[in-house]
């Protein structure tokens, strides 16, 4: 897809969002079934990723960790992000990769140390691209990469969370 592409599959997208506002509004939604022993199948859409317990918390390695995944859904969020951005931005990219790492420690998720968070406390973003582009092109590149990805965003907001049980 090229920049007149992009803007043409966007342009009518966004005005119906400055005249509609409630209608930019949606809820995406994922679904997990518990599966037998620690772990669960989420629903891709695409497939079924079947998730467990992490090494460092008493998984043998052969499920996905919900960590990785949430690391997976930064960086393919971020690379999207990016190309659309470039696309946008008329910025030359040829190629990259984007990476993401998280610090963890597991004391807190296994309760071992009261103090110890839970979760990540760290998550570093990287993008290691082919380009011609100036510094000055990168940096705005990076910037609104940062602004505009979904996911990004989320973790740097901390959004409002809520949890529910329900019984049959």
């Amino acid at each position: 897809m090229d920049r007149e592409q992009l803007r043409a599959a966007q342009a009518p997208l966004k005005q119906r969002y400055r005249d509609e506002p409630a209608a930019a509004l949606v809820t995406l939604s994922a679904s997990a079934t518990l599966d037998d022993g620690i772990s669960c199948s989420v629903q891709t859409g695409r497939a079924v990723a079947q998730a467990g317990l992490h090494p460092a918390s008493g998984g043998d390695g052969s499920l996905l960790c919900s960590g990785d995944m949430l690391l997976e859904a930064l960086v393919a969020c971020a690379g999207v992000t990016m190309r659309a951005v470039a696309t946008s931005l008329g910025v030359s990219v040829t190629s990259g990769n984007v990476g993401a790492e998280g610090d963890l420690d597991f004391r807190g998720t296994l309760g071992v140390e009261r103090d110890a968070p839970v979760g990540f406390s760290a998550i570093r973003l990287s993008f290691d691209l082919e380009s011609d582009a100036t510094a000055e092109q990168l940096a705005k590149l990076l910037e609104l990469t940062e602004r505009y990805c979904v996911v990004y965003q989320t973790l740097a907001s901390r959004p409002e969370l809520s949890t529910s049980v329900t019984t049959r």
